[in-house]
């Protein structure tokens, strides 16, 4: 019995000076595992987010609305090049960002073995 209460195990210190190889790898690769997962997820999210607000962005150009309630004139000062040009250039920068988000969908669900 005095060599079993020897054995027992006290405290964190000790606990951790005695793990296993094989404790000790599996740890570390749960620790390395969910910081990877979590920066990948957010990565996914924050590019949803992005299109999101593009995609907005895009739709608010439309808004012609004069400046004020009295004002029967719309945006006197519209310069279609310029409207072409940008939401030209925010067609590019959505179609983009979607392909970079489908990509990090489909290696997030082989990396990690789940659809987000």
């Amino acid at each position: 019995m005095v060599d079993e209460a020897k054995k027992e195990v006290k405290g964190a210190f000790i606990a951790s000076l005695i793990r296993s190889n094989s404790k000790i790898k599996a740890d570390r690769a749960e620790a390395i595992g969910e910081d990877a997962e979590l920066i990948y997820k957010r990565e996914v999210e924050d590019l949803r987010v992005k299109i999101s607000r593009m995609k907005r962005n895009r739709e608010n150009m439309l808004d012609m609305s004069p400046d004020n309630t009295m004002s029967l004139k719309p945006a006197v000062d519209f310069d279609a090049t310029e409207f072409v040009k940008n939401d030209m250039a925010l067609g590019v920068q959505i179609r983009e960002t979607g392909i970079l988000l489908e990509i990090a969908e489909e290696r997030y669900a082989y990396l990690f073995g789940e659809v987000i």
